[in-house]
């Protein structure tokens, strides 16, 4: 059986993992969509109940049913490489590649229908209070006025992005920010604002879920720093235990969610408090992995390793109807607000 990696050329992350899976001798194919269809290529065929399907890249093929897990790890946009690029050749060929991948039996890392939903900040930060996480008080809003308010009772907040920074070249780089209440906030009526109270803190911290693993790392915060991804402050990142409350409230979301991998971004305050910031369902760990040593990768490899059966999808997985149980609250500086009511996710969010 076979595993099928999804992701580009340039992705060291992914070089981590072909070379433990090589080490425990599991066939693998890399695969990048943006190949097809002129240096990749597929089939599937549909007949009287049976269905078969190949992909080939590389001189390399691999059959559909001989796939034992699929990881999206940083997949190109499907007939990006094409010679004639366009909307519609990119829309045929992601139709048919994923199409084709969703029917089959194979384990997703992680499946495309529970990661699309679980890439929204909203819906993070929902997931995350009934999780059981600490949350700090957010507001996304075109509102100005709602902002200023905000802004008042808050005191001290940072403005941060929803999505991350814009696809553009050059690229550009969007750091948290922070701000005050007597800031001028009539560009919010703009765009979408994310803005969020100001945790002080000591240590950034990042915790790597894979399946029901967990790898956590602790990097000491510069006096006033706010975005640690910019600028360097010469503190290593080093590993760290996880708090089992920590733990009970990242098994609560990962099950939510339908996530099998999941990179939490944590601030801690200085009463050693973790505060939940966010879940990237594909985010890097190989810097991580290389300053503490943390078997990170060879967690990945196992977990697509694993043997699989499994009967086939009708549908991609979706988070699960019922509200995940509730972690003991880490105790927060400030009283959390009252839980509010639950939440309801479907295929599509909430």
């Amino acid at each position: 059986m076979t595993v099928l990696i999804l992701t580009c050329r340039q992705d060291v992350t992914a070089d981590l993992v072909v070379a433990e899976l090589r080490e425990q001798g599991v066939p693998l194919v890399r695969f990048d969509p943006a190949d097809l269809p002129d240096r990749a290529a597929l089939s599937a065929e549909f007949d009287r109940g049976d269905f078969t399907g190949y992909l080939s890249t590389e001189g390399r093929l691999v059959g559909i049913h001989g796939l034992r897990s699929i990881w999206v790890r940083r997949p190109g946009r499907p007939a990006a490489h094409a010679a004639n690029p366009s909307e519609w050749l990119t829309a045929e060929c992601g139709q048919a590649l994923y199409g084709m991948l969703y029917a089959t039996t194979a384990r997703w890392m992680n499946h495309p229908g529970a990661a699309e939903p679980a890439r929204h900040k909203p819906f993070q930060l929902r997931v995350a209070q009934h999780s059981g996480f600490a949350v700090p008080s957010t507001l996304v809003t075109t509102y100005p006025r709602a902002a200023r308010d905000f802004a008042v009772r808050c005191a001290d907040i940072v403005v941060k992005s929803a999505s991350g920074p814009p696809s553009v070249d050059p690229p550009v780089a969007l750091p948290t920010t922070r701000i005050g209440p007597d800031a001028d906030f009539s560009d919010v009526a703009a765009a979408a604002t994310l803005l969020q109270r100001y945790i002080p803190k000591r240590a950034d911290i990042r915790l790597f879920c894979v399946g029901a693993e967990l790898f956590a790392a602790r990097k000491t915060a510069a006096s006033g720093q706010v975005d640690g991804r910019f600028g360097c402050h010469g503190h290593p990142w080093e590993p760290v235990a996880v708090p089992a409350r920590i733990a009970k409230s990242v098994h609560a979301y990962m099950t939510f969610t339908g996530l099998a991998y999941g990179a939490f971004d944590f601030a801690e305050d200085a009463d050693g408090g973790w505060w939940f910031l966010e879940c990237n369902q594909g985010g890097q760990f190989g810097f991580v992995e290389l300053e503490t040593g943390q078997p990170i990768a060879a967690a990945v490899a196992s977990w697509l390793a694993a043997p699989h059966t499994a009967r086939p999808r009708r549908s991609p997985p979706a988070p699960r109807s019922a509200e995940p149980p509730g972690a003991p609250p880490m105790p927060p500086p400030e009283a959390p607000p009252e839980t509010p009511p639950g939440i309801r996710p479907t295929h599509h969010g909430l």
